[in-house]
């Protein structure tokens, strides 16, 4: 949108003299802007693309296939399974079913496997290897599947026999932020109280929020715009129907900071040694609120 077109809010002066620089439509977009409008507004602002009826549905596809994947690799989680196992059943559960590992030589340097098992401390990206799982650890596994052009994204905690008590509660503590801040979500209201929310949360059960990491727009792409940052933020950007990203809370139970690993490149640990949890949902906002696309089931 450039500065000298007709404002967003109908006023019939220009932007620039009118609600320039906040950063989308803050009144009822519905009564202002058909969907083809919109669309092309919010890519030239933005660049987010807003996805079409078809879009959804092979994003819901991809999302669906993603969350059962997860939870059948889930529930192989077990003390004394190494993580590769984990990953070699997840890769085998994508190929049956006509997909592709999203995350497999990603990135760069390219991310070695199929999905990420971070272990305890790790907060996200941990590469697949072949210690065993043991009593009392807590894994995030993460699966992204593209399936017929779409991408799914998800994670899910496992919690393996008897973990100490911090370990739980950092557990409990980033699923209540995923379900707080996707509870909120409708139409109209920016993208900032998504942050608001989980850092109420975590603050509230005294962990901290990873800021080195943020959710992100997923769909036709592996990652797009919006990013969605998971702490207190003031990012105003107006959720509008056609949105799909990811929210993913990364929750610590010592101080939010991450250091990465220099071998790998990818591992991210926290900086204090203590754990972390993340929880997460792709999720499509509708004409009267949200849909979880991912339907993994605890």
């Amino acid at each position: 949108m450039n500065r000298n077109d007709p404002c967003w809010c109908g006023s019939g002066q220009k932007w620039k003299k009118c609600h320039w620089p906040h950063t989308g439509p803050k009144e009822p977009f519905s009564t202002t802007y058909d969907f083809d409008t919109l669309k092309d507004l919010y890519y030239k602002r933005y660049h987010i693309i807003l996805k079409t009826a078809q879009q959804i549905a092979g994003i819901r596809a991809a999302g669906k296939l993603a969350a059962h994947i997860l939870d059948a690799t889930c529930a192989v989680a077990k003390a004394g399974v190494t993580t590769l196992e984990l990953n070699d059943f997840a890769h085998q559960l994508h190929l049956e079913a006509g997909a592709i590992p999203a995350p497999l030589h990603y990135g760069k340097p390219p991310f070695p496997k199929s999905i990420c098992t971070s272990l305890n401390e790790v907060i996200c990206h941990g590469i697949p290897d072949k210690r065993p799982l043991q009593e009392g650890d807590i894994v995030n596994i993460d699966v992204t599947a593209l399936f017929k052009g779409y991408y799914g994204d998800c994670s899910r905690m496992v919690v393996i026999g008897h973990p100490s008590e911090e370990r739980r509660r950092v557990v409990q503590t980033s699923y209540d932020c995923l379900m707080d801040s996707i509870a909120i979500l409708k139409p109209g209201i920016p993208i900032s109280h998504i942050g608001n929310a989980i850092q109420a949360r975590a603050d509230a059960n005294g962990c901290s929020v990873v800021n080195q990491f943020v959710g992100h727009g997923v769909g036709v792409k592996f990652h797009e715009e919006p990013q969605i940052p998971h702490y207190s933020n003031s990012l105003d950007t107006i959720l509008v129907p056609g949105m799909t990203f990811t929210i993913e809370p990364m929750i610590n139970a010592g101080v939010k900071e991450a250091v990465i690993d220099a071998a790998d490149q990818w591992t991210a640990r926290t900086k204090d040694g203590k754990p972390s949890a993340q929880w997460e949902h792709t999720v499509a906002i509708t004409d009267t609120g949200y849909e979880i696309l991912t339907p993994w089931v605890l």
